[in-house]
């Protein structure tokens, strides 16, 4: 069995749900490609077994670098990889580390086994840098900078008798950079509605929702993203596709009301991730207290799935586990569906609000996404 986040089933219904809740200018477009925008919602998931670049957009482990309301995090995401990246000097066969500071405001590095003395440069001018010259080696295999541009960069002559380079290790974005890349997302979809691109704006819409929904799972924030740190591996498929696949139908009202316009994109992000790992301790207490008085026998069952037999919850464990946590998975549901249309109402009012009515409807043809057995998906991925 592979569950994916919120599983197929939840994903496609949360996008589909996000269409009901936009103003009438934008629905007629989103109504007429709604199998469209339903259907790729999933594509995100196929892709984290086909690129190593996927899977970090999914989540992010922020207890991994705080705890609420996570201050030492940047918000900028730039900055966040310069604060926890590392820097070594290469020559040859040899690596030495490069010892790195940012103290008031201004950014230093030092080789302590090639020089004792410590050169510096304002923090904002280090920034302006680093997205100018080392952003646009986000997905090379090795950043690297040879000794001439670390003389350029701090005006000094220190670096230049070097031979070798300088390899920057990013430490950041293996924890994930799902925020990040909700920010980025909401811009290249703004762009799209500006351009009128059908075909990449509607690809941009679906795979868009997909993101924010992930932002709303409890265990897409935290290093005990399966339970496998609390001995209760498997929860997280539990959480986010048992219950909604058992309940959601049946049980859940998915009306939302209408998207409403996001003035600071960057602070409703961040209060996503904040409320979301605000969930987490009852996620697992919850479930770790529940599964003391059930017997093992009424807690797993088995099921036949795509002509497979899984090992699955039963639906009794479920539907307890659901009723011990109140409306949680329900609401955090609906706050996905808001937040997606809100994101996409957004996009279209920063874009000018351009004429909808004469973008014609898409057909749906599946994304052929092959996996590479090179890429390794989390833990849970693979159960």
């Amino acid at each position: 069995m592979s569950p994916d986040s919120w599983g197929f089933y939840g994903h496609r219904l949360i996008n589909q749900m996000a269409v009901y809740s936009l103003p009438h200018e934008m629905f007629g477009f989103f109504k007429k490609n709604i199998l469209y925008i339903t259907e790729h919602a999933i594509d995100p998931d196929k892709r984290r077994y086909a690129t190593k670049h996927e899977g970090v957009r999914h989540y992010i482990d922020i207890d991994h670098w705080d705890k609420i309301p996570f201050t030492e995090v940047p918000r900028d995401f730039e900055e966040a990889i310069i604060k926890y990246c590392s820097f070594a000097y290469i020559e040859g066969k040899d690596t030495v580390s490069i010892s790195k500071k940012i103290d008031n405001d201004s950014f230093y590095l030092t080789i302590p086994e090639k020089s004792s003395t410590w050169v510096g440069i304002d923090y904002p001018t280090f920034v302006k840098y680093w997205k100018k010259v080392i952003k646009p080696m986000y997905y090379e295999d090795e950043w690297a900078l040879n000794m001439y541009d670390l003389d350029d960069l701090f005006l000094t002559s220190q670096f230049t008798g070097l031979k070798g380079k300088v390899v920057i290790t990013d430490h950041f974005s293996p924890y994930g950079i799902v925020p990040y890349h909700l920010e980025s997302m909401l811009e290249k979809l703004t762009y799209s509605f500006q351009k009128m691109d059908e075909e990449k704006l509607l690809r941009q819409l679906s795979e868009f929702g997909h993101y924010v929904a992930d932002a709303h799972v409890p265990l897409h924030t935290t290093q005990n993203y399966n339970g496998q740190m609390t001995n209760q591996t498997g929860i997280h498929a539990f959480w986010e596709s048992r219950i909604p696949e058992l309940f959601a139908e049946s049980s859940y009202d998915f009306f939302v009301g209408q998207a409403e316009y996001i003035s600071h994109p960057r602070e409703y992000i961040w209060d996503i991730i904040i409320k979301t790992h605000g969930h987490l301790d009852s996620v697992l207490a919850i479930e770790k207290r529940l599964s003391k008085s059930f017997p093992l026998d009424r807690q797993y069952c088995y099921d036949e799935r795509l002509s497979q037999t899984v090992r699955i919850q039963c639906a009794e464990y479920a539907e307890a586990y659901s009723r011990a946590m109140g409306s949680m998975v329900e609401d955090q549901m609906r706050a996905s569906i808001h937040a997606i249309g809100s994101f996409w109402y957004t996009a279209w009012v920063n874009a000018g609000q351009p004429d909808l009515s004469n973008l014609q409807k898409t057909e749906y043809i599946p994304d052929v996404i092959l996996p590479d057995s090179k890429v390794q998906a989390r833990a849970h991925d693979n159960e």
